[in-house]
This record gives structure tokens, sequence and C-alpha cells, in this order.
């Protein structure tokens, strides 16, 4: 059990070493915070969206954003297309799962907005169809995903790709990221703030 414990958290390292060294990958965190940073400013959004795992990480973003992260601020607008259980399961039901994120995009997204999908896979058909619907609308879209990054790596704006197969590790990194991007949209409209 110990060797297990051991290898289970040397795997995580390993993965974050990787992300240390994907230039491209930093750098679109670093776009993404300043698209982010300039939606709140603008009277924008955040929208989240994800399945499972990527559900509950969607709320914690959205939880970092509205409450705080680790600064004391005003709060942010963030709204989890996956928290609606009535509005989910009523247009499951009358246009498919496929749906649930898209037809909500449709209603709540603007040009002012930036939608983050999370799909370990980068394949889940209801995330690349709410990114669909956000760019039809004119919102930005950013995408937390792992292996290869999938179909949703190659329509997002900011596709951030764990490099990992294994879903475990990608979650662990996707916190990982949700964090560093809270802390650089904090420190930049909280520094402005304290400017103004």
């Amino acid at each position: 059990m110990e060797c297990l414990i051991k290898k289970r958290i040397q795997d995580s390292i390993d993965v974050k070493q990787k992300i240390l060294l994907c230039e491209g990958l930093l750098a679109t965190v670093q776009e993404l915070s300043e698209s982010m940073i300039l939606s709140i400013k603008t009277g924008g959004k955040i929208i989240l969206c994800g399945n499972g795992g990527s559900a509950s990480d969607a709320l914690h973003f959205a939880g970092e954003m509205v409450g705080r992260f680790q600064k004391e601020r005003e709060a942010w607008p963030a709204i989890v297309l996956n928290s609606d259980v009535a509005t989910m399961t009523a247009i499951a039901n009358d246009y498919g799962y496929e749906d649930i994120f898209a037809r909500q995009v449709e209603g709540y997204a603007t040009e002012k907005d930036v939608l983050v999908g999370i799909s370990t896979s980068g394949n889940s058909q209801n995330i690349y169809r709410a990114l669909q619907a956000a760019k039809k609308a004119g919102a930005k879209t950013a995408a937390l995903l792992g292996k290869d990054g999938g179909k949703i790596g190659k329509i997002a704006d900011f596709p951030m790709i764990v490099p990992s197969m294994v879903t475990a590790r990608v979650q662990e990194s996707h916190i990982l990221l949700i964090h560093i991007l809270c802390e650089l949209i904090e420190d930049n409209l909280v520094s402005l703030n304290r400017r103004d």
C-alpha cells in the first residue's frame, strides 16, 4: 500500500513537471486569464460546465470567483451550467443529453462572456456543443482537457491540454490550473481596484 501511495504522488508530480515544460500551455493559461479579466471588467461573466468530476471542478472554479480565492474583494459573476438540475433534466428530456449545456449557453452567453468547458477526454459531446453555441453567441471559449485534447481542443480559443492519458492525473492538474487562473485574475483586478 505504501508503494502505491508514493507511486501515485510521484505520478502526479511527473505530470506537473511536464506542464512546467509546456510553453504553449503556460502561455494559454496567461492569455485566458487576460481574457477573463477583460470579461469581468467589461460586465461579462464566466460560464462553466463539466460532467462527473469535471462538474465538481466547474463548481469549485465558480466558488473561487463568486466567493473569493485569497484576497478580500467584490464578488465576480460565474455561472455553472451543471448546477441547475431542473434545467438540465428538462433539456435532457426534451432535446437530449448532448444539448444540456448548449441550450443554456444560448440563453445566457453574450459576446462579453467566457465559457470554460471541462473534459478530461476532450470529446464530451455536451461540452463540444456548448463551445459551438458560445462561439455562435460571440463569447470566448476555453477548455480544460487531457489526453490529446480531443475534438474540443480543436475548436476552443484557449485549449489547456494536460499532458497525461490518466483521468485522475488530468483532474489533479485541472485543479492546479484553476487555482493559478484564480490567482492571476484576483491579483490583477484587486491591484487595479486599489489603483483606482
